[in-house]
């Protein structure tokens, strides 16, 4: 059943990889090994504009030029990831400045989840591993829904979970289809500039930070009223 959303209730929706933690450089160095191994092109500029923000199916088709079977998609999923993870592993930590943050909005009431195409062993490494999973109210994942960014559903999936209107939420992203998945829901985003500079994001979002020692209550309650 779904949760009716509370007509008062702000909730602070997050994107994982590239806003609660600083870890695009092992994304991109992982994709680049990658595809370099398997003969496919590669550019800094082609990740962070078609694979950073979309889920495993839909980055492997972008590659593939097809849809991948359910067998090459685990596969290689499986081979990315790992690369990934053994990478990004000893540096693991949170964003500068979230935790006191996300502590700002839970003493005001606002509702924190993080939502995220990432595969679901990624959720757990991060969440997990840097400990920040109870500081969140719900954690939605590709698996969830059935559209990944840029269309909106993971956005309104989150927002229906902490039963928290659309225009009450505010949603913090660094990649450019997030960034269309936040606003395609009718939510204000705050962008994080770990993908792309200021300036790109700048016109595209209600604010840009480059990390959470940047916002405070006064700023993210001005990005909502707007």
């Amino acid at each position: 059943m779904s949760i009716l959303p509370d007509p008062t209730t702000l909730a602070a929706l997050f994107d994982m990889d590239g806003v609660i933690v600083n870890n695009m450089p092992y994304h991109e160095t992982a994709w680049r090994i990658f595809c370099e191994a398997h003969g496919f092109a590669f550019s800094k500029e082609m990740y962070y504009t078609q694979l950073n923000g979309k889920n495993s199916f839909d980055s492997f088709a972008f590659l593939l030029g097809r849809e991948p079977s359910a067998e090459e998609l685990r596969e290689m999923s499986i081979e990315k990831e790992e690369m990934y993870r053994n990478n990004y592993g000893p540096h693991l930590e949170p964003a500068e400045g979230l935790i006191g943050f996300l502590n700002v909005l839970r003493e005001h009431g606002v509702k924190c989840a993080v939502a995220t195409s990432a595969p679901i062993e990624n959720v757990a490494f991060t969440l997990d591993g840097t400990g920040l999973r109870p500081l969140f109210d719900v954690v939605v994942d590709a698996s969830m829904v059935q559209n990944g960014k840029p269309a909106p559903d993971i956005y309104l999936k989150a927002a229906e979970s902490v039963g928290v209107h659309p225009k009450n939420c505010v949603v913090f992203e660094d990649a450019l289809l997030g960034i269309q998945a936040g606003k395609a829901a009718g939510m204000p985003v705050i962008g994080v500039s770990t993908s792309h500079s200021e300036d790109e994001l700048a016109p595209i979002t209600s604010a840009v930070i480059a990390d959470f020692r940047e916002i405070d209550w006064n700023h993210f309650e001005a990005v909502v009223n707007r």
